[in-house]
């Protein structure tokens, strides 16, 4: 397997572990250090532990993930050990007031850290073709 497969099968593993709501393999997925711009944030969120507990408020407000597919995904080596993975994403949540769908595109850059790929960096923004 090449380091882009490499890149793509990590990012695989995150996108199905949050479309299954298992928020302990898809937090595993990211570094501790790993930041992330999100449209429906104020703010860069600058750390997995900032974003956890971001994300146990969302869940405490009826925020789950019911689905999530992936779409066009395309990876982007810069070094053998850094790698951006982008697609175009579609989300079915529940958010505490019924069901709500999103198209978003993402970037996730994905660094090998001790043979392991992570996500160091996610960025995600409205798809305005969805």
């Amino acid at each position: 397997m090449n380091v882009a497969d490499e890149v793509e099968k990590a990012a695989a593993h995150c996108i199905a572990a949050f479309s299954r709501h298992d928020t302990v393999a898809y937090f595993a997925a990211f570094a501790p250090s790993a930041t992330f711009i999100f449209h429906n944030t104020e703010q860069m969120i600058r750390s997995r532990q900032e974003y956890e507990v971001l994300w146990a408020t969302w869940e405490a407000e009826g925020f789950h993930v019911l689905g999530c597919t992936s779409l066009g995904g395309s990876v982007q080596m810069l070094t053998d050990d850094v790698g951006i993975f982008t697609h175009a994403v579609r989300t079915t949540l529940a958010d505490g007031g019924g069901t709500v769908k999103t198209g978003e595109r993402e970037t996730i850059v994905f660094q090998r850290l001790d043979g392991i790929w992570l996500g160091v960096h996610e960025h995600l923004s409205i798809d305005p073709t969805f």
